[in-house]
């Protein structure tokens, strides 16, 4: 079939920006941090303080996407919380209410009421309980699924990446009355059949940290924010974010 001159000819749509997503863990005590994992919520509340008057807004990244997906998302910066812990009801919430911002909540089923027991450095830090999580998505933040228990998909033989992705699913499903859209990869690190498991798995999409060649909404690249994150180096990551990453493929 032959394609019309002026069709032919026509350039295709450029691709928008790539999401802006940050990756944030504890937020409490950082005086004993090996992993840099901790802010406190006096940084966090400085943080945020900078994107508001960047004219950004943290939302979940569920709101990011569809925003993205409309051609709105510009003015919008991904929110996310991994691995659960305690703190993030008496340390992020009341600091996200205040800057009214929302974010995705990444919490481990199998871990419910447990602590970080992954880390074999530094201090125990306390999980969620299951009221805890339902406790934080009554106040809007969305909930996403970090695999049942911390466990690194790249390395996971067949029954355990089915039960990481699949059973974590279920569980938090289940728990909240409602479907879980969003996945986070543990430790950051994925390759192609842990991203066909999560896909494979009914999430919408799912976040990495560096993806390296895989692309798509089911890998998701996203920047560390720490304690040592002042304006300027907050500033720095926003750009340096979009120069390196590619735009995500199906978003605008």
């Amino acid at each position: 079939m032959s394609v019309p001159a002026d069709t032919a000819r026509r350039p295709s749509p450029a691709p928008g920006p790539v999401p802006w997503v940050a990756m944030y863990h504890s937020v409490g005590d950082c005086s004993d941090d090996p992993y840099r994992v901790t802010v406190t919520p006096e940084r966090l509340d400085r943080q945020l303080t900078w994107l508001t008057r960047k004219g950004l807004r943290g939302v979940s990244v569920r709101e990011l996407l569809a925003a993205h997906t409309r051609g709105e998302g510009r003015g919008l910066v991904g929110l996310t919380f991994d691995d659960g812990y305690a703190d993030f009801l008496t340390g992020a919430l009341p600091v996200l209410r205040r800057h009214d911002c929302t974010a995705t909540l990444f919490a481990l089923p199998g871990r419910y009421g447990g602590d970080n027991a992954w880390d074999p450095l530094g201090p125990r830090k306390p999980l969620l309980t299951a009221e805890g999580i339902r406790e934080a998505a009554a106040e809007g933040v969305e909930i996403g699924s970090h695999g049942l228990t911390h466990v690194d998909l790249t390395k996971a033989d067949d029954p355990t990446l089915t039960s990481e992705t699949v059973e974590s699913r279920i569980a938090l499903s289940e728990l909240l009355g409602a479907e879980v859209d969003g996945f986070c990869y543990p430790y950051g690190t994925i390759d192609r059949r842990a991203v066909d498991a999560v896909r494979a798995a009914g999430y919408a999409y799912a976040c990495a940290i560096d993806p390296g060649p895989l692309n798509g909404v089911h890998a998701l690249p996203r920047v560390h924010v720490g304690q040592n994150d002042t304006s300027a180096r907050l500033f720095l990551k926003y750009r340096l974010h979009r120069l390196r990453r590619r735009p995500v493929e199906g978003l605008r």
